[in-house]
């Protein structure tokens, strides 16, 4: 199914009256942001989303993380328990707790398209590997570091993982990884939105050459934005909270949003307000802020 088109604005417009509108829900990224560095929900956190969902508050966990990732915050959903996953490539109800979360919405990256992105990033930054993220397989090429949680399912070529008869052909692919061990970051970025144009979107969340290509469109902001039409919710009436490059366009798109402390560059620009860093419980103040102005 086709869905909406990308949400790309990257900086963010002079604050506007919007900044009075009650909001109705709360969009908060994850790691560096909602939790500490530790991967906890402090204790003052997790108050301030009950107290946000008490006053009638939606709050959604926006995140780069694979559902099966969501273990560290399903003690803390309330309400409609759901949680955008994989930059938007997921909409996953945690209700269940680990092991029982369920996909509600899926925007897949097609395999011709992933295939391009990976030949299209290989010729402009050779020595690039990958992983592929499927909605419960995780596959990597054998050079690909060990960076996350888990081991592989299999550890194969990507070319092989993607091919039309690859690995787990009735399993949608959410997204690639694309790491290089010697580029920066921010250059690595750029340079890849460059080579893959619009054939899928590009961003990243880590402090290393780590990208996430997902499909054409896809992003935190854009089913983001798709969840809140439903949901007859303006962007107005939204509050989001962020720290690395993927959080960017919904930072953009809310009408109130906040940079942590410990924020990139470009969340800074991007966002309406700044708060305290994720150590500092940077969320749980504004929510604590917003819901005073309420009393």
């Amino acid at each position: 199914m086709r869905e909406n088109g990308p949400v790309t604005s990257a900086t963010r417009q002079p604050e506007t009256p919007a900044c009075a509108t009650p909001p109705r829900l709360i969009a908060t990224d994850l790691d560096g942001t909602l939790l500490r560095d530790d991967k906890s929900v402090s204790p003052r956190t997790v108050a301030a989303l009950a107290a946000a969902e008490e006053a009638g508050i939606e709050v959604f966990f926006v995140t780069g993380r694979p559902a099966r990732w969501m273990d560290v915050v399903s003690a803390h959903v309330h309400g409609h328990g759901l949680a955008i996953c994989g930059n938007g490539a997921a909409v996953v109800d945690l209700h269940g707790g680990p092991g029982a979360h369920r996909f509600v919405k899926v925007r897949e990256l097609a395999r011709e398209n992933a295939l391009d992105a990976v030949r299209l990033l290989r010729e402009a930054a050779p020595g690039t590997v990958y992983a592929v993220e499927q909605t419960y397989g995780f596959h990597q090429e054998p050079a690909y570091p060990k960076l996350h949680m888990e081991k592989p399912d299999h550890l194969l070529p990507a070319e092989e993982i993607l091919a039309a008869d690859g690995l787990g052909t009735g399993e949608p692919v959410l997204k690639i990884l694309a790491f290089h061990p010697d580029l920066d970051p921010d250059a690595f970025l750029t340079l890849a939105r460059l080579a893959v144009g619009d054939r899928a979107t590009v961003t990243r969340s880590s402090p290393s050459a780590l990208l996430e290509i997902s499909g054409p469109g896809v992003s935190k902001a854009s089913t983001l934005a798709l969840e809140c039409a439903e949901r007859g919710i303006s962007p107005e009436e939204v509050v989001a909270f962020g720290d690395m490059p993927n959080d960017v366009e919904m930072l953009t798109w809310a009408g109130r949003s906040y940079a942590m402390g410990n924020a990139h560059p470009a969340v800074i620009a991007a966002a309406s307000g700044r708060t305290a860093a994720n150590n500092e419980d940077g969320v749980a103040v504004v929510i604590e802020r917003l819901l005073a102005a309420r009393d």
